[in-house]
């Protein structure tokens, strides 16, 4: 991007719900912005790459993603951008979207109405592991808990082109990572807030999994009835209480004590 074409930062103007706007719909926003925060806070983000998106109530398939151009932290809920399951935006924006988002985040939307929020990411640990042809193993306690959530989807190059949505949808199957083989992987659930705990989940999982390669020594493998009971048991959790809602506050409530409000 040249000077004239770089996205104009919000940070330091007030940020209020426009008249249009409703009010889930606002803090649909809000969460959303304050999870592109923590992502940055916790070292996951890719400078002004990556995306998370969330999807927004109603029968129309439309989502809000990041505008390119802007650094996690700039984000806010104002510029948000508000598209299409092939990208297009669907209100004015001075802003455009990364258009390597529109395939992945509008194929997974359109096709599995349970997902609202997809995370897209590919720090160190986890970028190291779905370079293995193993993947994620289920050998330690965050391990474990993905035990039959993973679907692996062979890697064909940056992701831009239609063509490989179908392949894309068909990996992921009714599970909710997406490893993206030698890239990344994206996470999908049915909330922010579920979504950022199960990417937390996968990240522990892949720093244990490196750092216990790197020691000698044979690992204590899991009976996959133990992996089996400990998927169950965290999808209990997230299902039938508040929890995945308390790590996510929590968090925040850590970050801005740390950083301070956010906007």
């Amino acid at each position: 991007m040249n000077a004239l074409t770089t996205p104009q930062v919000e940070m330091k103007q007030p940020v209020v719900r426009p008249a249009h706007c409703s009010e889930e719909e606002w803090q649909l926003r809000c969460d959303l912005a304050e999870c592109y925060h923590l992502i940055d806070y916790m070292g996951w983000s890719e400078t002004i790459f990556n995306h998370i998106s969330a999807r927004l109530p109603g029968p129309v398939h439309q989502y809000l993603v990041n505008p390119f151009g802007l650094n996690y932290i700039e984000i806010t809920p104002t510029n948000l951008l508000k598209v299409d399951v092939n990208g297009q935006k669907v209100e004015p924006s001075p802003y455009d979207a990364n258009p390597a988002s529109f395939a992945l985040h509008g194929a997974l939307h359109e096709a599995r109405d349970d997902i609202r929020c997809i995370i897209h990411t590919h720090t160190t640990p986890i970028s190291a592991v779905v370079q293995k042809r193993k993947g994620f193993d289920n050998n330690n306690f965050y391990g474990a808990q993905l035990y039959g959530r993973v679907g692996y989807h062979t890697f064909e190059g940056i992701t831009l082109y239609d063509d490989e949505k179908p392949r894309m949808i068909a990996s992921l199957g009714q599970k909710h990572i997406l490893v993206l083989r030698n890239h990344g992987i994206a996470v999908a659930e049915g909330s922010i807030a579920k979504a950022i705990f199960l990417l937390w989940t996968a990240q522990r999982a892949a720093e244990v999994q490196c750092a216990a390669a790197a020691l000698p020594g044979e690992d204590t493998p899991l009976p996959e009835a133990v992996q089996q009971k400990c998927t169950e048991q965290t999808e209990m959790l997230i299902r039938e209480s508040d929890f995945a809602n308390q790590f996510f506050n929590g968090m925040v409530r850590r970050m801005h004590a740390a950083r301070g409000p956010s906007w």
